[in-house]
């Protein structure tokens, strides 16, 4: 399968990554990256970006280097009753939005509050996928986030940067990705690339889903018109209807 999209990526607006915009898409371009989704961190974040800089993204071209261009967020979820650090009017100018749990924004939990938090996430219609559901310092009931997943129509990511910066993230994602085989969940590979060489770099995250026989249906990010057209169908890219 040829993976055309990368959902999940930072510039330097984030504050502890190191590349521009123009130089991940450079980078994308030669990979033959056909969409990126500029994804930096929520306000929260320290060292991040302030709100308005997610409010005047759109300003972007919506091609930039011959790629499509997404505007959108990480956003930090910052406490247990699911809230996150971008309000509505924000999140309802960006064309893709990721929602995850980090240590610095958010106090881990034991299992079922971890899972309680993000099922307050997903009742949230604005985020798009769950970021590194892997990450073993969150650990949740895996089963009931991705069935609730499948009933909020959210999209899995199996991140390709966890199995460097997130260690113990293996077995966790390879639980999460059978689980998104049994219930049909959509999934969705990112590099959640921090330098511009990281971006479209998804190797250990294809090797385990050829290991464990995803069906192509569910995986996003090998055909752009499957990503364009989820988010369509959510409300979203009305420029690209």
């Amino acid at each position: 399968m040829n993976y055309v999209i990368d959902t999940h990526t930072h510039t330097i607006a984030s504050g502890h990554a190191y590349s521009t915009i123009e130089e991940n898409f450079k980078v994308g371009r030669k990979k033959g990256l056909e969409v990126i989704a500029i994804t930096d961190h929520g306000p929260k974040m320290p060292g991040s970006c302030h709100e308005f800089y997610f409010g005047n993204i759109i300003t972007l071209p919506r091609y930039i280097l011959d790629i499509l261009a997404l505007r959108g967020v990480e956003l930090n979820i910052i406490n247990a009753n699911g809230e996150i650090d971008l309000n509505e009017n924000k999140l309802k100018k960006l064309d893709i939005v990721i929602a995850s749990l980090h240590e610095i924004c958010m106090t881990p939990g034991d299992i079922d509050q971890n899972t309680d938090t993000l099922l307050k996430v997903m009742e949230n219609n604005y985020i798009d996928i769950l970021g590194h559901l892997g990450n073993p310092a969150y650990p949740i009931h895996k089963e009931i986030i991705i069935k609730a997943a499948k009933e909020k129509n959210k999209i899995i990511e199996i991140n390709n940067g966890s199995f460097i910066s997130r260690r113990g993230s293996e077995e966790n994602c390879k639980e999460l990705i059978k689980l998104c085989i049994k219930y049909e969940v959509k999934m969705t590979v990112s590099s959640d690339a921090h330098f511009s060489c990281q971006i479209g770099e998804f190797k250990k995250s294809i090797e385990m889903i050829d290991s464990l026989n995803v069906p192509q249906h569910l995986i996003m990010n090998i055909n752009r018109n499957r990503i364009i057209d989820h988010l369509i169908a959510k409300g979203k890219l009305n420029d690209l209807r």
